[in-house]
């Protein structure tokens, strides 16, 4: 596996235009549920056990991780799909822990794992960091969080 570190570049990636706004309501925090405002998500949420709950509920990190990976797979298909490659078969997984950080709160770390099983491993790392710079998601933790990328 190859790891491609995020560097934070200093350029405004905030949106100029807003094309789509996405609204989720919480209820009851980490032990209750969550919904969209279209009715697609109703999920249940519960603590994991490894922070002291049950598990009988998605919960916040794991929805963080699919958000994130299909985010960054899309914008890594978009930069393959510009430079003429084709990148059937690929894959994005994520992973992403919580914990406590150094100021009595907790913070998130993300690694993602990359799959582009058709291409050399030096195209490959290419395109990873042109998606790393057009992905929303990549964009609004750079700088935020840890975001480790292994390519394999």
């Amino acid at each position: 596996m190859t790891d491609v570190t995020a560097v934070d570049t200093g350029v405004d990636t905030r949106p100029t235009k807003i094309m789509y706004v996405a609204e989720a309501t919480a209820h009851g925090g980490r032990d209750g549920y969550v919904t969209s405002q279209d009715g697609q998500i109703q999920l249940k949420v519960a603590m994991p056990p490894e922070l002291g709950g049950d598990g009988n509920g998605t919960n916040p990190e794991q929805l963080f991780a699919a958000g994130y990976s299909s985010c960054f797979h899309n914008a890594l298909i978009l930069v393959g799909n510009r430079a003429g490659y084709d990148l059937t078969g690929s894959t994005v997984a994520a992973k992403v822990g919580i914990g406590p950080n150094k100021h009595r709160g907790y913070g998130l770390a993300v690694a993602l794992s990359v799959s582009l099983p058709v291409l050399d491993p030096d195209l490959a790392a290419k395109l990873v960091d042109a998606a790393h710079e057009v992905c929303p998601y990549s964009n609004a933790t750079r700088g935020n969080i840890d975001v480790t990328i292994l390519l394999g």
